[in-house]
């Protein structure tokens, strides 16, 4: 099968190395998603191991459509009954159209379920579907008229790890927040890591995991367990595999302060129910107190910006002094802040080494790297 990993735009390739790394075959990158051979073994490995992608699903088929009779055509050819049961639940849940004759959602969704029917009474030799089983939730994405057609095998998404016990204003999506931790390359080991500003821990957690090598789905389940094509066994297998490659050997260092007492204390709890509560100090305090001995490591931080909590005015001084606090208390360490501020440069008062756009929730920011000594 071709299986698909939906990424928020700009980690394609985070989730593209994170598929290499996993083993996966024939791996290509699209925008907003990257494309695998696999058969269940990877759709369970995918599910339980990715940390930056969105969802997994089967690429069922992908075609071009002018006319809502090529959809209808299109969609009856695929084999639907090797996946779906009698009683399985088919919901045509979300669908896209971009720069395509066919632009109706509503329409499109009529159709495509329409065509689904059909082919499975002709499989099933029944007319009425009890939908009461396990569920296929389908996904339809139109661009140039260029139809993709994909089964959700996750369910919810995979940033909900099922630690987080609380959602505070601004929150960064753990899967963001993985991703802003591979691409420091930060591993733990003897340098330690610190979030000045960290909200409910949700950096300093991922990174926690990333350093212990805990599998992002393990202790979550996901909506394909309940599929006749994948063995209950291999979950299991897959799960036990994940637990038995985690380090609790490695040095892992992690410092995380924030200003809000409450929230530190929500951060807290988020680490403990994530297993990583050892490895992480927490703290309550300014970021302008902020003190090292250590003479290298990295800070990872998803600071206020102009559409979360403060004015212009405010986070240019609040930069400001980021720059300089960093700079004069960390000379040699590295710094990774992801904002939407578009001149976050002028105010932290240094070119960064490299930067990267991403979305964070919807809103475009940019990843400032800068690399300290090696």
């Amino acid at each position: 099968m071709t299986l698909v990993a939906s990424a928020s735009m700009g980690l394609e390739s985070v989730v593209k190395d994170e598929c290499v790394d996993l083993g996966f075959e024939n791996v290509t990158t699209f925008n907003g998603r990257v494309e695998f051979e696999g058969a269940a073994k990877e759709i369970v490995a995918a599910n339980i191991h990715l940390r930056c992608a969105d969802r997994v699903y089967i690429k069922m088929a992908e075609f071009k459509a002018l006319t809502f009779e090529d959809l209808f055509q299109n969609i009856k050819k695929i084999a639907w009954e090797e996946i779906i049961p009698i009683n399985g639940e088919f919901p045509v849940s979300w669908v896209s159209s971009v720069k395509s004759k066919l632009f109706s959602k509503s329409d499109i969704q009529k159709i495509v379920k329409k065509a689904m029917v059909e082919r499975l009474k002709n499989s099933y030799n029944i007319d009425v579907f009890p939908e009461d089983g396990p569920v296929y939730k389908i996904k339809i994405q139109a661009h140039n008229d260029i139809f993709i057609i994909m089964l959700d095998t996750s369910g919810e998404a995979l940033h909900k790890r099922g630690y987080r016990n609380l959602i505070n204003e601004a929150p960064l999506k753990e899967t963001m927040a993985a991703a802003l931790v591979k691409l420091s390359r930060w591993k733990g080991g003897e340098l330690p890591l610190i979030d000045p500003m960290c909200g409910t821990g949700t950096i300093a957690i991922e990174a926690a995991m990333i350093a212990r090598n805990v599998a992002p789905g393990v202790n979550r389940n996901f909506v394909s367990e309940g599929w006749n094509i994948i063995p209950s066994d291999l979950w299991i297998d897959v799960r036990d595999e994940a637990f038995s490659a985690e380090d609790y050997d490695k040095e892992v260092t992690i410092f995380a302060s924030d200003l809000d007492e409450e929230t530190i204390e929500i951060a807290k709890l988020n680490a403990k129910k994530a297993g990583v509560d050892e490895d992480i100090t927490f703290s309550c305090q300014n970021f302008l107190h902020l003190e090292t001995d250590a003479p290298k490591g990295a800070i990872i931080t998803n600071p206020p910006y102009g559409d979360r909590l403060l004015d212009d005015d405010a986070v240019e001084r609040l930069y400001g002094l980021m720059g300089d606090i960093f700079r004069m208390r960390f000379p040699k360490w590295s710094y990774y802040v992801i904002t939407a501020f578009e001149k976050f440069e002028d105010a932290f008062g240094k070119k960064a080494t490299k930067n990267r756009k991403l979305y964070n929730g919807g809103i475009k920011c940019y990843y400032y790297q800068y690399y300290g000594a090696k």
